[in-house]
């Protein structure tokens, strides 16, 4: 967390180290997980960078799996239009972006939640991003507050990418420049998105439920087998059906070549 906003904020280890006022092998060693640092330096690099640590709930592992399970059964352009991804990219006009995030995951058939659309912006782009949430009578995500309103707009000041705007709730990874993209078309809508593995590797968030996803339908597939005893498992009608990769494939899924 710390490398990525250090990044997101273009500063080097070195100024962040003499904003907090420690040193640069410090931080580094903080970064790669090779030193646990003690609270007050924590809270000093944290608002060397505007940030500050707070304390939040989240969903129960149960609830957080019946809502993917629920995710998983609903359609895509039902999920879109709950989203109402179209409409705030409809509104977004020519601001050159990408999606990315969960909403990223979402347009590739991942049932993860959704609670914002996710975007990635050029920092070259802040300004007509800014001009654009004023004109959407944006509001930010003030988390000390745990409500929208009361912080300056821009990205560059203080505070989490995070704006309610009057079409929908929008998430803002800005970057130097843009990743790598791929195209995705659902009805008649073409959507530029981030991958799944660039996802996994810049959105921790959306990599943990990811992930989750990923693992709990591999205990679903094993589960039959699990329960079956091994009489029941040699008499099935193709006994190399268990070992066979294809059987873990879900209808109109693709495997590589």
């Amino acid at each position: 967390m710390l490398r990525w906003e250090r990044s997101a904020q273009r500063l080097t280890q070195q100024q962040l180290a003499d904003r907090a006022g420690t040193s640069q092998s410090a931080v580094a060693r903080i970064e790669r997980g090779e030193r646990v640092p003690g609270m007050p330096l924590v809270e000093r690099l944290f608002a060397a960078l505007g940030r500050q640590l707070t304390v939040t709930v989240e969903e129960l592992d149960s609830h957080l799996d019946a809502r993917i399970d629920a995710l998983a059964t609903r359609s895509l352009a039902d999920r879109i239009d709950e989203l109402g991804l179209d409409r705030l990219l409809d509104r977004l006009g020519d601001l050159p972006h990408l999606l990315t995030g969960a909403t990223a995951a979402l347009l590739q058939g991942a049932p993860v939640p959704a609670d914002a659309v996710e975007i990635a912006v050029r920092w070259r782009d802040s300004a007509r991003f800014t001009a654009w949430l004023q004109a959407a009578y944006g509001q930010r995500w003030n988390a000390r507050w745990r409500e929208f309103g009361g912080l300056y707009l821009a990205p560059e000041e203080p505070g989490e990418h995070y704006w309610s705007t009057r079409y929908g709730d929008i998430r803002a990874q800005m970057c130097d420049e843009l990743p790598a993209a791929i195209e995705v078309r659902h009805g008649e809508h073409s959507y530029r998105v981030v991958p799944l593995v660039t996802v996994e590797l810049t959105d921790p968030q959306a990599a943990a439920l990811l992930r989750r996803h990923r693992r709990r339908s591999a205990d679903h597939r094993a589960t039959p087998d699990d329960r079956a005893t091994p009489d029941d498992r040699d008499s099935t009608d193709d006994p190399t059906s268990a070992h066979d990769p294809a059987s873990a494939v879900g209808p109109g899924a693709r495997t590589g070549r």
